[in-house]
């Protein structure tokens, strides 16, 4: 009966000291009240009969403390007074209502002397193990019977300290706040949870993780999962490795992750250990034992996320590869992943990083199988591998053409395939190799907690002379009769710089330059005469008129037979000097074989680029060197004497008055440019308006808007390249208009080749077509394609399509902008 008076008393009793501290203003009577509340609270926390009567007899009594912090009488306790009544009694109170009440006094307080008391108070709750204290009495089961509302208000507390501290404190906020600090703080009260619940389970005692559990979800939905990993992670790798109870714990601890936290812990702790055997210490079967994380591990970190790191992709994979019961999944997994990448529709519609990514999946995938499962898998390893080879080369982009090859190479090689060997030489298609070679995994794993002391380069002391130990023979001195004039110790003469005599001559009319490359089978008169063509053809007009069909004819179905060093541009080169010297008929001829038969897709692009570098040419200026009246004064500057000329010295007084007079302004110091007609805005049409002649025909060898995507996408870019070059020139509103035209059909192509073609044709018209023609003769089509572009740069998967899009947009901004801004 005395037990049930003293508890029915106490309530009564803490009473009288709240309304004491809340209405009282005498020092004495408030310190008794201090030392009377400390005394009844002392031994609260410790019985678990009366846990709610405590929790709600503390939170009254600290929530008091916080709003009295300000008074004046509590600046006057002394230190020793202010550290046992006041501070103590947050110390000593249970851990998560002296949290809550602190961190709800931080949130509303000023600032002010009291709020640094309490900010005092909070650091040394800290410090002082609180976190630690909490942890583990939840793990005992002696934490308060709390609401969700209540549970989930304290996770949101534990988890958002540091934003909340840096938010109100903010410039001045503390060091122990601050993210990496706390989360290390954090992660060492969950280890400490660990740790005991570990030596309690070898007592034979029971324990709960899941508290732990939800505290370490949070903390990872909050963000700072790293920050905590980097310390949680490593202990739980080297502790799991030889302890079975560890293990059963770790396991216990990620199976008690809340459903909608998982996702943020289990990949936070595959990119904190970077070893597939810890990671499944550490997990153990979860990923059999929970639906979510069977669709992370074999799913969404493989197939639907790109921006994870090999390592990381090694990690899961070895991990699932580890145990007999999750190989299943490597192997469902390769199944998905032979799918996605031998998809004509993932290969154009998905960015060629995760095209990248995907291939590193596949083939360390493949190179973690065994002898049966190769059997098992053959067909659907070849079966992917020519698909996936097709849809790869099919596409316009290099990269994809490559990687299709690299992996069709990789693969053909894993299933002992007899056959051509591909070999490439660039970084990205020599890290895909190495992928198909598994690494060993290191046995140890480094002390978490200590420095790892990276042991110096030990640098051997010089050794004594070989003499000393083991004599070097001496050399044999040369015997009298040896041969004295022998030459094999000259040494050789150097012939690097040397070049080689060709016996040809290079030609010297153009009618014999083109009758070598007609006729001529030696490989040094075809070189001779490649270098020298394009000079010829710019030297000799009037015969380069006569010829310059016949010689495009030529160089453009000319091979490279002798593997001349430079052949395609040299190609190149003397054909757009034919274009630029004899525009009209030589243009009309490769736009008009653009479309013909029996032309191969090279011979097209060949078509395509040299029309692109003409009309570069022609939209230039001419620069024939200098002006007859500089080179004059220069040579004369050069060539005359100072005596010879009778009024120089008068020049020498006149340039030191110049240069020692100061003008504000001197006006134009040169003559102006010289105005020189633009020579590609005649012939624009040309070069423009039959390439849109014929192209929706397809031909026995040519299927423009089917299956050859690749040229597609160059006629466009170079039609959109034809309409900026044109800039300004009378027709350039006509071309504008059919360019939108054309490209309007293939905005939404599927491949991303042609899709860019597409937008840069668009930026083109934009940049070209003058704003007040813009609004007059497209304002029927500005609405939908500005739409268009919207939903492109919002939604296309590839990158530089979208990039293109905001372009676009800007370009369309900016041109009804300055025409609805003008006067």
């Amino acid at each position: 009966m005395q037990s049930v008076s003293t508890e029915a008393e106490v309530p009564l009793a803490v009473g009288r000291c709240v309304r004491t501290l809340n209405s009282s203003a005498d020092t004495r009577e408030l310190i008794s009240a201090l030392q009377t509340l400390s005394s009844l609270l002392a031994d609260e926390p410790g019985s678990a009969t009366n846990a709610g009567s405590s929790s709600a007899h503390h939170t009254r009594a600290l929530q008091v403390l916080v709003g009295r912090i300000n008074a004046e009488w509590v600046q006057k306790l002394t230190a020793a007074q202010r550290r046992d009544l006041w501070d103590g009694l947050f110390l000593r109170s249970p851990p998560e209502e002296a949290l809550l009440v602190l961190t709800d006094g931080l949130g509303t307080l000023s600032p002010s002397a009291g709020r640094d008391h309490l900010v005092h108070i909070l650091e040394e709750f800290l410090r002082s193990g609180g976190l630690d204290r909490m942890l583990w009495s939840y793990c005992q089961g002696k934490g308060p019977r709390d609401s969700p509302q209540f549970r989930e208000a304290l996770l949101g507390r534990l988890a958002g300290l540091p934003d909340l501290a840096a938010n109100r404190l903010h410039p001045h906020n503390r060091d122990l706040f601050l993210p990496e600090r706390y989360c290390a703080l954090l992660a060492t009260a969950l280890l400490y949870a660990l740790e005991n619940t570990c030596q309690a389970l070898r007592d034979g005692c029971d324990c709960s993780l899941v508290f732990v559990a939800q505290v370490l979800g949070k903390v990872c939905i909050h963000g700072n999962g790293a920050l905590v990993f980097g310390v949680l992670a490593p202990r739980l790798s080297l502790c799991t490795r030889s302890d079975v109870v560890w293990q059963r714990v770790s396991w216990k601890l990620m199976e008690n992750i809340p459903e909608g936290r998982l996702e943020p812990v289990v990949s936070g702790m595959v990119l904190a250990l970077s070893r597939p055997a810890a990671l499944s210490r550490v997990l153990g079967n979860l990923v059999l034992k929970n639906k979510k994380a069977e669709f992370l591990l074999t799913h969404k970190m493989l197939l639907l996320q790109y921006h994870y790191k090999t390592a990381v992709l090694r990690t899961i994979l070895g991990y699932l590869a580890a145990d007999r019961e999750r190989r299943p999944l490597l192997i469902q997994v390769l199944k998905s992943v032979c799918v996605a990448w031998s998809s004509p529709t993932s290969v154009r519609n998905t960015p060629v990083e995760q095209q990248l990514y995907v291939s590193r999946v596949l083939l360390l995938s493949a190179s973690l199988l065994r002898g049966e499962e190769i059997t098992l898998l053959r067909s659907e390893l070849l079966q992917c591998m020519l698909g996936g080879m097709q849809c790869h080369l099919d596409s316009g982009v290099v990269r994809l053409r490559r990687l299709g090859m690299v992996v069709g190479e990789c693969l053909s090689s894993c299933l002992n395939l007899n056959g051509t060997k591909l070999t490439f030489e660039d970084e990205e298609t020599e890290e895909l190799r190495s992928l198909m070679t598994p690494q060993e995994e290191e046995e140890s794993d480094p002390e978490p907690d200590d420095k790892i002391n990276s042991c110096p380069e030990v640098t051997l002391p010089p050794q004594e002379a070989p003499s000393q130990t083991h004599p070097e023979p001496e050399k044999p001195a040369a015997e009298p009769d040896s041969d004295l004039d022998s030459d094999d110790d000259l040494a050789p003469y150097d012939m690097s710089c040397d070049q080689e005599v060709s016996q040809a001559m290079p030609p010297r009319y153009l009618r014999d330059c083109l009758d070598a490359l007609m006729t001529s089978d030696d490989p040094g008169q075809v070189e001779l005469s490649l270098r020298a063509a394009e000079g010829l053809v710019r030297k000799n007009i009037s015969t380069t008129r006569e010829v310059s069909v016949q010689m495009t004819k030529v160089l453009l179905h000319m091979e490279d037979k002798f593997s001349t060093l430079g052949f395609l541009s040299l190609r190149h080169t003397t054909m757009v000097a034919l274009v630029v010297t004899d525009c009209i008929p030589v243009t009309k001829y490769l736009t008009t074989e653009f479309y013909s038969l029996n032309y191969s897709l090279r011979q097209r692009l060949d078509m395509l680029e040299v029309l692109a570098m003409s009309a570069q040419e022609l939209s230039q200026p001419i620069r024939a060197g200098e002006a007859p009246t500089e080179r004059a004064t220069l040579v004369a500057n050069v060539m005359s004497y100072p005596g010879d000329d009778p009024v120089h010295w008068r020049q020498i007084v006149e340039q030191r008055i110049q240069g020692k007079t100061r003008r504000i302004s001197k006006g134009i110091t040169r003559p102006p440019t010289k105005v020189t007609a633009n020579r590609y805005a005649p012939v624009a049409g040309h070069f423009f308006f039959p390439l849109l002649q014929n192209y929706d025909r397809p031909q026995v060898t040519f299927d423009l808007l089917g299956s050859d995507h690749l040229v597609l996408g160059r006629l466009i870019h170079t039609m959109g390249l034809l309409v900026h070059l044109a800039v300004n020139a009378p027709v350039a509103p006509q071309m504008c208009r059919a360019l939108l035209d054309f490209v309007w059909a293939l905005r939404y192509h599927t491949d991303q080749m042609v899709r860019r073609g597409a937008l840069f044709a668009t930026c083109s018209v934009f940049l070209s077509m003058p704003s007040e023609s813009l609004l007059l003769e497209l304002s029927e089509q500005l609405s939908e394609t500005r739409a268009w572009l919207a939903d492109v740069a919002e939604t296309d998967p590839d990158a530089d399509c979208r990039s293109l899009a905001i372009q676009s947009l800007v370009l369309l901004e900016k041109s009804l902008k300055k025409q609805l801004e003008a006067p």
